[in-house]
C-alpha cells in the first residue's frame, strides 16, 4: 500500500476542470459548518493542493471486493469535489441539495460522483465529529458497499482505472 504522503505529491490530475478558488480556514469552518460535520484532516490536505478537480490517472479508481454495478472490481474515482460555490462546478457543499434529490442517507459528505452512483464520507456510524468510512453509493440499485475505513486508507489504496481489465473480447466465441 502507498503512503498518503507518497500520493498526495501525485494526486492531482491536468487541467482546471472542477478547480474552486484556492482553500482558506475561514471556506473550511464554514463548510464544516453548513455540513455539520468535521472533515477528515487527510481530506483537508489534499484540498489545501489544490482545492478540488481532477484526480490523476494513477490515482482514478478504487478496488472492491465485489462487484458493483459500474465493474466487477472497482469504482470510478476521477474527480474529487472541492469547497466553494460556483454555478458550473458541483462543490462538497452541493452535498445536502445532492442527499435529498438522490435519496442518500444522511449524515453524508458527496466527494466525487454523478447522480447514478455516489462516492462520500460517512458519518452514520461515527457521529459528526468521528473519523467517517468512505462508502460507494448506488442511487439505481440502492445499494452501498463501504470502501476504506476511513479517507486516509481510501486514498492510499486508489489505484488506476487502467490496470483493470476493461476490455470486452467482442471476437470471442460465446457459449450457449
Amino acid at each position: 500500500m502507498t503512503r498518503f504522503d507518497e500520493v498526495t505529491a501525485t494526486f492531482w490530475g491536468a487541467g482546471e476542470h472542477g478547480v474552486h478558488e484556492p482553500l482558506t480556514d475561514e471556506a473550511v469552518r464554514e463548510a464544516e459548518r453548513l455540513l455539520g460535520v468535521t472533515l477528515p484532516p487527510a481530506l483537508l490536505d489534499l484540498l489545501r493542493i489544490r482545492n478540488g478537480g481532477i484526480v490523476a490517472d494513477e490515482h482514478d479508481a478504487f478496488p472492491t471486493g465485489r462487484p458493483t454495478s459500474w465493474s466487477e472490481d472497482h469504482v470510478p474515482f476521477d474527480v474529487l469535489l472541492g469547497i466553494g460555490r460556483s454555478e458550473r462546478t458541483m462543490s462538497l457543499l452541493d452535498t445536502p441539495h445532492l442527499v435529498e434529490e438522490w435519496a442518500l442517507p444522511s449524515p453524508l459528505v458527496l466527494l466525487s460522483g454523478d447522480g447514478h452512483h455516489w462516492i462520500g464520507l460517512d458519518y452514520r456510524d461515527c457521529g459528526p465529529d468521528g473519523d467517517p468510512s468512505v462508502t460507494w453509493f448506488d442511487t439505481e440499485l440502492g445499494t452501498e458497499l463501504e470502501l476504506a475505513a476511513d479517507f486516509r486508507t481510501f486514498v492510499e489504496q486508489l489505484t488506476a482505472a487502467e490496470s483493470f481489465d476493461l476490455d470486452l473480447d467482442l471476437d470471442a466465441p460465446t457459449v450457449d
